[in-house]
C-alpha cells in the first residue's frame, strides 16, 4: 500500500502526516502514477496554513515527476512506462504514487531528469505566463524580480535575460546576491540593508521600472509600486509574507496611472492546448540551456514537514524536490 502526505487540520509544519493510502485501479480517463520526484513550491505552505482552504483531509502537492504504472478506459495517449511531469489537477503530489487524470499530464523529454521536471512545472511554467503573457516583457525594457535566487525567481531572471530585459532583482543576504548575480541579474539589492524604491529609481534614472514580478506580497506591495514607471505594471503573483493589505484604487493614480494584476496558474493553463504550448516553450529553453533548473535541495519525503521549515524561513534557494 502506497504512502502519502496528508492533512486533517491545518497550521504549522507538524499537521504533515505520513499515512498509508489506498489506491484504486485508475477510473476512466485516468492513470496511476509513481513518483520520482516531487516539488516543493511555497504555495504549499498556505494550503497546510489554511491561508488557501481546502476540504479535509488532503492530499498536498501541486507537481511531480515519475513514470505510470497504469492506465484507465479511454486514455490513447499514455501508456504504461510513459515518463511523464505536471503541474495541475487535485493536490496529492505529496505522495509515493496516485491516479491522476491524464489530460493533466505532460510527456517528460528523456534528456530531463525527473528531479528536474518535478522542480520546474509549477515554476517554469509561472515564470513563462508571467514573462509572455501577464506582462510581455520586450528588449530594451528594465524590471524588478523580487526573491531573484528563489524558485520562480531564478527561472524568471534567466529567462528575462534571454529576453533581453535588464533585471535588477532583489534578495535577503549577500550569499543570494551571488547566486541572483551568478544568474544574470545586471543588479541586485539587498533589502534587509537598502531601501529597493530609491535604489531602483537611482538605478533608472528616475524612471522606474516596467515591471515588477512580486511573490513576496504584503511586505514589499506598496514599495513595488513605487518602483513602477508611468503606465507600469504591478505583478503580484505569491504572498510569501502574508496576502496583501486592502489600498485605495487612487493609488494607483497617483503612482502614475499604473497596472496591478494578480495572476493564478489554472488561469493561465486552462485548456488543455495552453498547458501544452506552455510547457513546450518551457522545455525548449531548458533543453537547449539557455535556461537552467538547478535542485539545490533534496528532502525525503517523509521529511515534507521539515522542507516547510526550511522554506519558510527563507533557508532554500532555487528549487526543492521531496523524494519517495
Amino acid at each position: 500500500m502506497p504512502h502519502a502526505i496528508r492533512i486533517h487540520r491545518t497550521g504549522g509544519p507538524e499537521v504533515l502526516q505520513w499515512e498509508a493510502v489506498e489506491l484504486p485501479p485508475p477510473a476512466a480517463g485516468e492513470v496511476r502514477l509513481r513518483h520520482h520526484a516531487v516539488g516543493l513550491n511555497f504555495i504549499d505552505t498556505y494550503h497546510r496554513s489554511g491561508l488557501y482552504p481546502l476540504p479535509l483531509p488532503s492530499g498536498l502537492g501541486m507537481e511531480g515527476a515519475g513514470v505510470v504504472e497504469a492506465v484507465g478506459e479511454g486514455v490513447a495517449d499514455l501508456k504504461a512506462g510513459d515518463r511523464v511531469a505536471y503541474t495541475s489537477g487535485p493536490l496529492d503530489a505529496y505522495s509515493e504514487a496516485r491516479n491522476i487524470e491524464a489530460r493533466h499530464l505532460v510527456a517528460l523529454p528523456d534528456d530531463i531528469s525527473f528531479e528536474q521536471g518535478a522542480a520546474m512545472m509549477l515554476q517554469g511554467i509561472t515564470a513563462q505566463y508571467l514573462l509572455h503573457a501577464t506582462y510581455p516583457v520586450k528588449a530594451g525594457e528594465t524590471i524588478l524580480v523580487h526573491a531573484a535566487a528563489g524558485g520562480v525567481g531564478s527561472i524568471l531572471v534567466q529567462w528575462a535575460k534571454l529576453l533581453g530585459a535588464t533585471v535588477i532583482g532583489t534578495v535577503g543576504n549577500d550569499d543570494k546576491a551571488q547566486r541572483a548575480r551568478a544568474l544574470g541579474c545586471d543588479h541586485v539589492i539587498v533589502y534587509s540593508r537598502e531601501k529597493f524604491p530609491e535604489r531602483v529609481r537611482e538605478l533608472t534614472g528616475g524612471m522606474g521600472v516596467a515591471v515588477v514580478y512580486d511573490s513576496v506580497g504584503r511586505d514589499t506591495f506598496l514599495d513595488s509600486v513605487a518602483c513602477l514607471r508611468r503606465r507600469g505594471t504591478m505583478v503580484s503573483y505569491g504572498n510569501a509574507t502574508g496576502p496583501v493589505a486592502p489600498f485605495d484604487c487612487a493609488l494607483l493614480h497617483k503612482a502614475g496611472s499604473v497596472y496591478v494584476t494578480r495572476p493564478g496558474l489554472p488561469d493561465y493553463i486552462a485548456s488543455r492546448a495552453e498547458l501544452l504550448e506552455r510547457a513546450a516553450s518551457l522545455f525548449e529553453v531548458v533543453r537547449s540551456g539557455q535556461v537552467k533548473i538547478e535542485v539545490l535541495q533534496r528532502y525525503a519525503l517523509t521529511d515534507a514537514a521539515q522542507a516547510h521549515r526550511d522554506l519558510e524561513a527563507r533557508k532554500t534557494t532555487g528549487s526543492t524536490v521531496l523524494l519517495p
